[in-house]
């Protein structure tokens, strides 16, 4: 196998807790894997010889948190949330209607699209959420499309309740057949347990399910106002709870002294013009393990961009530009509970982004400017392709 040396690098920031920051830098390349990383001037002969030219590098993001199988758009709906709308769980309806009429090759065309923007933006990993379907075979269609580009599959089917349904009945669905149908080709369950959304005994009820077919919980929790949503995720011992913007001091203490990361989303705030971002900083400080992802959905935070959200968590959510990038690269791993991306060490995975600038500050203090220049991933530069 050919190992590759990646020298004149300006800035590593391997997110590693022994290798930390490293000045004039270089990377060894085995396959998929990082072989090495030390100061340039110890670096071991390879075969092939890469210039960075001075540039930063970083691990690849990791989106924990997408939801990119849909069909249709919802442009209306934010131009008149824009005029004063308020937001509402609700208007995934209109999604899940766009979403069962359409055939799979829409929905695989619309992930593919949404998959390589994602990429563009320095996403090496990414997970990918079902909850438009809301019925059986369009949510089972749903989570073998997402299984077509990335393992980590998300099964929602208790998004919301679909229009002229019984509450219990659709509860049951979704704990039996729709998740015997949808489990096989998935490796989380998600709730979205919120007003307007499902309670937490019906959010229990699911993930418990979802828990006993051999899936990881992660819950949409405390989004548009205090809830049991985070409790509950430390109760089932859920990868994470997602959106957190509405914290009780309980909550922030159950985050920190557990396993469970709280995942923040702060394009989600500013798509829908929240009247309030997360308190990042009173969950660092409380210890509790944060990770940023895009939220990406066609209703409530339509990008893709995470540098954007890096961005927006240091000027709204009180993130050091350091903490940003961490919780975008270790902290989503986390989420994911993997060990193998997010950090640039030996041994994982060679997952990484290459900025044109002399530091990842520069992401947050230039926000809107594309500074993703190249994007490897598992040992190829593919961006630029």
């Amino acid at each position: 196998m050919t190992a590759t040396l990646l020298v004149d690098i300006g800035l590593l920031a391997t997110q590693d807790a022994e290798l930390g920051e490293i000045r004039d830098a270089a990377l060894v390349l085995d396959g998929d894997r990082v072989a090495w990383i030390g100061r340039a001037r110890e670096a071991p002969a390879a075969d092939e010889l890469i210039g960075v030219g001075g540039k930063t590098v970083i691990p690849g993001f990791v989106d924990s948190h997408a939801h990119l199988v849909f069909a249709g758009d919802r442009a209306e709906e934010f131009e008149a949330r824009m005029r004063g709308l308020p937001y509402a769980a609700g208007g995934i309806r209109v999604t899940v209607a766009a979403t069962r009429a359409a055939p799979d090759f829409i929905l695989r065309r619309n992930v593919e699209r949404l998959s390589a923007e994602l990429l563009a933006a320095g996403v090496t990993t990414f997970e990918c959420k079902s909850g438009y379907g809301l019925d059986v075979p369009t949510e089972q269609r749903s989570v073998r499309v997402a299984g077509e580009f990335t393992p980590e599959v998300t099964f929602l089917g208790a998004h919301v309740v679909p229009p002229d349904t019984d509450r219990d009945e659709y509860v049951a669905l979704v704990a039996g057949a729709m998740l015997d149908a949808c489990a096989p080709h998935s490796r989380w369950v998600d709730v979205f347990c919120e007003r307007g959304a499902f309670d937490g005994d019906e959010a229990r009820t699911v993930l418990r399910a979802g828990q006993a077919k051999g899936l990881g919980a992660r819950v949409h929790a405390n989004q548009l106002g205090e809830g049991p949503g985070v409790q509950l995720a430390v109760e089932l011992g859920a990868a994470s709870a997602d959106h957190c913007t509405h914290l009780t001091r309980r909550d922030v203490d159950a985050l920190a002294g557990s396993s469970t990361v709280a995942t923040l989303l702060p394009l989600a705030e500013f798509s829908t013009r929240a009247p309030a971002y997360p308190d990042a900083r009173r969950l660092l400080d409380a210890g509790a393990t944060v990770a940023l992802a895009t939220d990406c959905n066609p209703g409530s935070a339509y990008s893709t961009s995470m540098p954007l959200a890096i961005a927006l968590a240091v000027r709204e959510m009180r993130m050091t530009p350091a903490e940003a990038v961490r919780a975008a690269t270790v902290g989503g791993a986390r989420a994911l509970r993997r060990d193998d991306i997010g950090v640039l060490a030996p041994g994982k995975r060679a997952d990484f982004v290459v900025l044109d600038s002399p530091s990842y500050i520069h992401l947050a203090y230039r926000p809107g400017v594309p500074l993703i220049a190249e994007v490897w991933r598992d040992g190829s530069r593919v961006v630029p392709a």
